[in-house]
């Protein structure tokens, strides 16, 4: 077997950045590059889409229901003109690698994940929305790659059996906190999470947020959140259901800039006298005794 991708090891890198493309390419492979360069000029490690067959996830009922859509007017045209095939992952995967970006995606059904299985990807992604497929969960986790998280829309019971699966796999992972409302309102966060899920699992911690903004995400990193994950968009107002909890390009560079100086900010939390705060306060202390003691 070969070794395990690590997303930590370039600590000089952190957090790790996962731009998730989704389903915001539309369908469209141009769509999709020009997402992936995005990400690439902006300083994301990774890009991530999400694999589905349809008539395994929904219900014929649903499919034949009626949806406008580029595509046509029912939920089928909509959901199909949405999915990548076999063709068009060859060239995300051949494109990926020449531009120097690492992929991966979330399936949402198992014969997705044995689909994705025939790519060299470096990790895995759980979606909420299949936190507790615990078949899935099992079939991923068989895999042994370093599998990323998300644990919206779900318990506390649901998260302590998916990580007890990972762990009876001896399969490594990061646990996202994540909030599954699109968008999310700042106030429904609760980056506060982060601290509860790394003193409760001991297992690094991420954020996927959904935010308009990115200030949540910032704080995250504050928090200790080691890997971030947000959708990305060329233009928030394009088709798509993903599009308003996505971030254009230029607060993706925001964010990931300001992300990875959160930790030089914080600093050790020791307390020092600097030396360039030495003639400040030979300026100031004008006073007898003002010299600092052991200075």
């Amino acid at each position: 077997m070969s070794e395990v991708f690590n997303p930590y090891s370039d600590t000089l890198n952190l957090p790790y950045f996962i731009a998730e493309i989704g389903i915001n390419h539309n369908g469209d492979m141009s769509l999709c590059k020009k997402l992936i360069d995005m990400a690439k000029r902006a300083g994301c490690q990774a890009v991530k889409f999400q694999k589905r067959d349809i008539d395994t996830v929904y219900t014929q009922e649903y499919l034949a229901s009626a949806r406008q859509s580029p595509w046509g007017t029912t939920q089928r045209d909509q959901k199909a003109g949405l999915e990548f095939d076999k063709a068009d992952y060859d060239e995300i995967d051949r494109y990926c690698r020449e531009v120097g970006i690492q992929w991966s995606a979330s399936a949402w059904d198992i014969q997705s994940q044995y689909f994705l299985q025939e790519y060299d990807l470096p990790f895995n992604k759980v979606a909420s929305a299949m936190l507790t497929h615990y078949e899935l969960l099992r079939v991923i986790a068989a895999e042994g790659k370093h599998t990323f998280i998300s644990t919206g829309m779900s318990t506390t019971a649901d998260i302590n059996a998916a990580v007890t699966i990972f762990r009876e796999a001896n399969c490594p992972f990061t646990l996202f906190h994540c909030v599954s409302t699109y968008p999310c309102k700042d106030e429904d966060c609760n980056i506060n999470m982060i601290q509860t899920l790394k003193d409760t699992y001991g297992v690094p911690v991420g954020y996927s947020g959904h935010e308009e903004g990115i200030l949540p995400s910032i704080l995250a990193v504050a928090k200790g959140a080691v890997a971030l994950e947000r959708h990305i968009t060329l233009d928030k107002t394009m088709y798509g259901s993903d599009q308003s909890a996505s971030i254009e390009e230029d607060l993706l560079v925001n964010l990931i800039t300001e992300s990875r100086q959160v930790t030089n900010t914080l600093g050790t939390g020791q307390k020092e006298f600097l030396q360039h705060e030495v003639p400040v306060a030979q300026k100031l202390r004008y006073f007898e005794g003002g010299k600092s003691v052991n200075s």
